[in-house]
């Protein structure tokens, strides 16, 4: 007999190991052939109704019939009748498959049918004596046949590595894991809902570029075989969209894949999902108010709240986000006042007292991010809004006009983590191709490639209007309106070790 699992037992009780179960369901496979039902042959079956249809409006489906169709979740030998519970895309639904009423001949079929097998039923909406709705079949159909068993009903698929490699089977026996995803597309939705209403225009750039542009992250190499050339799959969307903005598209967004030949964590995956958002004609105060609003909207529509739980935590994400200056933040949560610095020297003696590890050559600048990261991101719980970059981090930024150590760049934090990174745009292509000869001569003496980007030079020189752009990490704000605490929970298929 078949027990809910899936794994079978023997006539004196004893378990039959997964070799013998595999055997046995592939030779279930083979007679099936034999007598010309071979079910991988079926093409098509007519489903009218899904599970939630039928659980959610009974009363309006009583009586109905109804064709459905999905994977034999469990099932509990009644001896002339089956109790089954079948799993469709929305749901379980309960059936009932009685000799009498399907025939001898489908009923002998039915009782070799195995756990996870997927069929189709036919049959008429009711309620059971103990009030469960089911379907009271009239016909019964195996559309593919399962030939490994799924993981046991209690014991489950817990392994969290097979879980991500073995997403399928994931998806099928852990509902929860179904409705993160389900979410995960609502949410992305939302975003696109949200920036097409005020105007904004989907558009699509290039994965595969020419060049190592010298911005941070390291990038995947590859070789187009045509031209003999090496490319490199996309770190960023930004300069090209803003190549966008030159040509005249004043509100553009791109949402799509990343790739960072870097460091895997709870919050870092090689490939990722990525949306660069860029508005002419406003600055880095615009992007804070479209990213609040655009949160606050996605909040509310998918997750119903102003406030919500992630990891045990209550997070108000609709209340006026606070908003510091770096030197401010940093200045409220170590004490530590960056105007009272003199000279570059300075900042390094204040970093030393704090036990703070810098260069020695280190400017004021990079030595206020140092505090900015050992003392105030932690602290950032509800969302945050930290603005005024030093220039040093902040090669693709203006400068602020009335003090120019700082750019008019912001970071965005909710439960201590980067959620996203805005600016308003640096359009001075002198300026700008000073940083990139900056930026790449850094990369060169840590022996990384890099060139700068003419072809982007070229594009400021024609003129780029005053700009705002903003960059905001998908993956992440999935994991917290879904509570997960790892990227890989919110990636349908992680990057994995092979």
């Amino acid at each position: 007999m078949t027990n809910d699992s899936g794994s079978m037992n023997n006539l004196s009780g004893e378990s039959v190991d997964s070799g013998e179960l595999l055997r046995i369901r592939r030779e279930k496979l083979t007679r099936l052939t034999e007598e010309g039902d071979n079910p991988y042959e079926k093409v098509k079956y007519n489903q009218t109704h899904h599970a939630a249809d039928i659980t959610d409006n009974f009363d309006e489906m009583e009586g109905r019939n109804v064709s459905l169709a999905g994977r034999m979740m469990s099932r509990r030998d009644m001896g002339k009748a089956f109790f089954c519970d079948l799993l469709d895309f929305t749901g379980k639904i309960q059936l009932y498959i009685r000799i009498n009423d399907v025939g001898e001949e489908d009923f002998a079929k039915f009782k070799r049918f195995d756990i996870g097998d997927i069929i189709g039923v036919e049959g008429t909406v009711f309620k059971t004596r103990r009030g469960e709705i089911s379907v009271h079949c009239t016909g019964v159909t195996l559309l593919a046949k399962s030939l490994k068993p799924l993981p046991e009903k209690f014991h489950g698929l817990r392994d969290q590595d097979l879980r991500y490699r073995q997403r399928y089977v994931d998806l099928i026996v852990n509902p929860e894991v179904k409705e993160t995803f389900l979410k995960r597309s609502e949410i992305i939705r939302e975003i696109r809902n949200y920036l097409d209403g005020k105007g904004f225009l989907e558009v699509d750039t290039p994965v595969l570029h020419t060049l190592e542009i010298g911005a941070a992250a390291r990038p995947f190499v590859t070789h187009h075989n045509t031209l003999d050339i090496p490319m490199y799959l996309r770190i960023e969307t930004e300069l090209f969209l803003k190549r966008l903005i030159v040509g005249g598209l004043e509100k553009v967004y791109e949402m799509g894949r990343i790739f960072r030949n870097e460091g895997m964590s709870i919050k870092h995956n090689p490939e990722f999902t990525s949306m660069e958002v860029y508005q002419a004609y406003t600055d880095y105060f615009g992007m804070m108010d479209l990213v609040e609003d655009m949160y606050r909207h996605i909040t509310k529509t998918v997750c119903g709240c102003e406030k919500i739980a992630y990891q045990g935590t209550e997070i108000d994400m609709c209340s006026p986000w606070e908003r510091m200056t770096m030197a401010e933040a940093v200045k409220k949560h170590a004490g530590v006042d960056f105007d009272e610095w003199a000279d570059d020297a300075s900042a390094v003696r204040a970093a030393g007292e704090h036990k703070l590890d810098v260069e020695k050559n280190a400017t004021k600048g990079e030595v206020l991010v140092a505090f900015f990261e050992e003392f105030v991101e932690d602290k950032l719980i509800n969302p945050t809004i930290i603005y005024d970059y030093p220039v040093e981090v902040s090669p693709l930024a203006k400068r602020k006009k009335d003090n120019p150590m700082f750019t008019e760049r912001f970071e965005f934090f909710i439960y201590s983590r980067e959620m996203g990174n805005a600016f308003s745009e640096l359009n001075d292509p002198i300026d700008q191709r000073k940083r990139f000869v900056k930026q790449v001569e850094d990369k060169k003496k840590l022996g990384i490639n890099a060139e700068v980007d003419e072809d982007f030079l070229n594009a400021l020189e024609y003129g780029m209007p005053p700009t705002g752009g903003l960059g905001i990490g998908v993956d992440r704000l999935v994991m917290l309106l879904t509570d997960s605490s790892s990227i890989r929970d919110v990636i349908l298929f992680p990057t994995m070790k092979p």
